[in-house]
C-alpha cells in the first residue's frame, strides 16, 4: 500500500508479492504469437456460485474416458502430452457448438498441436526457439498451439492439478477464437487480447461445470477455486503495466475477466476492448508512480501510525449519521455469543474491533519473506471486513450467516475502491495490493468473506465477486441490497 506520508512510517520498504509466481508469470508474457508481416444482474444466492450449485465433488480427468485422437508434434507419447491434447479436444467441442449458436460463425479446429520441451534441444516453433520458453502459446501466422511439456506443465499439474493445464490451454484456444472472429489485429492491446481469452476460458469452464465436457469435471467449489489459483500464479508482476507489451493482467483483473466468461458467456467476452478495459482495470499503466512525498510497497500494518490512518480511511467509507464509530483495541478478548476470530475480532456488545498485533503483523509480511505472510493490503482487508460488520450492526442487519459473509466481503470491497490511487485518502493501493486480497479470499479461510464468527461460502469464486461487486460500485447500497 502507500501512505501519503512517508515521514509517518516506520520499517524498509518491501515488494508486495512475489516468489516463483511472478517468475512463471515473466515467461509466459509471450502467450499470443505473430510474426511481423457485466450481464445481467442474477438473484444471489448462498447456494449458487453465477447459477450453478456449489458443488465438492472430483475435479480433473474423466476415470474411463477414451483418449482424443488429436495428434501433438514433437510429442514424447508422455501423461502430460495426453493430459494436453485431450484439453484441446475438449475446449474445441465447446467451440464447435458455442461460435456458431453465440455468433453465427463456424468454428474451425485449429491446424496444429504442438508439444515442445523447454529443458531439451531446441527447435523451432512460430518462428522462435524453444530453449528455456517456459510456456504456451497461440501462433497465428500457422494457427496452432504449443506447449511446454518439460517445465510448465509440470509445475501447473504439481501445483495445483491436472485442470490448471486445462485453463492453460483453454486461454490459448480462446486466442484462436478471437482471430477467426476478427475481433483482434495487429493493432489490438497485448491486455485486450488476454483478458478476452481469460473471458473465453471462463465460458468454456462453465460448460465443463455443467457436466458437458466429455474428458474432464470440475466442482465449482475447490475444483474452481484451483482454476482461479492458477490465474493468481500466472498474472503479471506487480511492476507491469497493463499498457506494457505482453501484459496479461493482475490477479484481480484475470479474475474478473474468467468470471465474466463463466457468469455470462461469449457474448460478454467480445465486449471487452481497449474502451472497456480502460474503465476497468486495476492494474496501473507503464511508469505510474507515486510522488516522492509517499512511501509504497509492504507497510507495516502493526505500526501506530499506519493503524490510525487505517482507521481514518474506515470511517470515511462505514461512518453512518447518528451511528457510534467501533472502537479499535490492539487485543483480543472474549465476546458473549460471539466467536473470537484473529488477526481481528468484532465484538457486537461493546462496539469494538479487536486486533492480534503479532498476527496481523505476521499476515501483513510481503510473502517472499518466507514467514506465511499475505501482504500489508491482506490484513489491512481483514480489519476493514471486522469493521464492516458494525456498519451491518448499525443497519439491522444479522452479523451471522452466508448473507452477511458475502456481504462483509463486497463492502470491504467498497472501501478498497475509496482508496484507490489518486482519490486523496491517507492510505492508498499499491500495484499488487488487490492481488493480496485475492490470494486471501481464495484461501481455505478467508476473514475478508466472513461473518462474526468467521464462517463463510465455500466458494473462492464467490468471495471474489462479492468483493468484485462492491469494488465496482463504489458504495455500500448495492452491497446492503444484494446480499439479504
Amino acid at each position: 500500500m502507500t501512505f501519503r506520508n512517508k515521514r509517518a512510517v516506520r520499517g524498509g520498504r518491501a515488494t508486495a508479492l512475489g516468489g516463483v509466481a511472478l517468475a512463471v508469470a515473466a515467461l509466459l508474457v509471450g502467450c499470443t504469437r505473430t510474426v511481423d508481416g457485466t450481464g445481467a444482474a442474477e438473484r444471489w444466492s448462498a447456494t449458487k456460485v453465477a447459477g450453478l450449485d456449489i458443488t465438492t465433488g472430483e475435479s480433473g480427468p474423466r476415470p474411463g474416458e477414451p483418449d482424443t485422437r488429436l495428434v501433438a508434434e514433437g510429442s514424447d507419447g508422455g501423461e502430460l502430452d495426453r493430459l494436453a491434447r485431450n484439453a484441446v479436444d475438449d475446449v474445441q467441442k465447446y467451440w464447435a457448438d458455442e461460435l456458431p449458436a453465440a455468433f453465427d460463425r463456424r468454428f474451425d479446429p485449429v491446424t496444429r498441436l504442438i508439444s515442445y520441451d523447454s529443458t531439451g534441444p531446441e527447435v523451432t516453433v512460430c518462428n522462435t526457439g524453444t530453449a528455456g520458453a517456459v510456456n504456451a502459446f497461440y501462433c497465428a501466422p500457422d494457427d496452432s498451439v504449443a506447449w511446454d511439456r518439460g517445465q510448465l506443465l509440470p509445475t501447473l499439474n504439481d501445483s495445483f492439478g491436472p485442470m490448471a493445464v486445462v485453463a492453460v490451454l483453454a486461454h490459448e484456444v480462446g486466442h484462436a477464437v478471437q482471430f477467426q472472429l476478427g475481433s483482434v489485429d495487429g493493432q489490438t492491446s497485448s491486455i485486450v487480447k488476454e483478458q478476452q481469452a481469460d473471458c473465453y476460458a471462463g465460458s468454456f469452464f462453465r460448460w465443463v461445470a455443467e457436466g458437458n465436457a466429455p474428458h474432464f469435471q470440475l466442482s465449482t467449489g475447490p475444483g474452481l477455486n484451483q482454476i482461479l489459483a492458477t490465474l493468481f500464479f500466472i498474472r503479471d508482476g506487480a511492476g507491469t503495466g497493463f499498457d506494457a507489451e505482453g501484459a496479461h493482467g493482475n490477479a484481480f483483473d484475470r479474475v474478473s475477466a474468467f468470471q465474466f466468461g463463466f457468469g455470462d458467456g461469449p457474448e460478454r467476452c467480445a465486449r471487452i476492448d481497449d474502451t472497456e478495459v480502460r474503465r476497468r482495470i486495476t492494474q496501473p499503466a507503464s511508469g505510474q508512480s507515486p510522488p516522492t512525498d509517499e512511501v509504497t510497497g509492504n507497510l507495516p500494518v502493526d505500526d501506530p501510525d499506519s493503524l490510525l490512518a487505517m482507521q481514518e480511511t474506515l470511517r470515511a467509507v462505514f461512518d453512518r449519521s447518528g451511528a457510534r464509530w467501533p472502537a479499535i483495541r490492539q487485543a483480543l478478548s472474549p465476546c458473549p455469543e460471539v466467536a473470537v476470530t484473529t488477526p481481528a475480532s468484532y465484538c457486537p456488545a461493546t462496539n469494538t474491533v479487536g486486533l492480534d498485533l503479532a498476527e496481523l503483523g505476521r499476515l501483513g509480511t510481503a510473502p517472499e519473506r518466507g514467514e506465511g505472510g499475505m501482504g500489508d493490503f491482506a490484513a489491512f482487508a481483514e480489519v476493514a471486513s471486522r469493521y464492516a460488520l458494525a456498519r451491518q450492526q448499525a443497519e439491522g442487519y444479522p452479523l451471522t450467516g452466508l448473507a452477511t459473509a458475502q456481504r462483509t466481503a463486497c463492502m470491504t470491497g467498497v472501501w478498497a475502491a475509496t482508496i484507490v490511487a489518486g482519490r486523496g485518502a491517507v492510505l492508498q493501493l499499491s500495484p499488487g495490493d488487490l492481488d493480496e486480497a485475492v490470494a486471501e479470499m481464495l484461501a481455505p479461510r478467508s476473514l475478508i468473506a466472513a461473518d462474526v464468527n468467521g464462517g463463510g461460502i465455500p466458494s473462492g469464486f464467490a468471495r471474489v465477486e462479492a468483493f468484485r461487486d462492491g469494488f465496482s460500485a463504489g458504495e455500500i447500497a448495492p452491497c446492503l441490497e444484494k446480499y439479504r
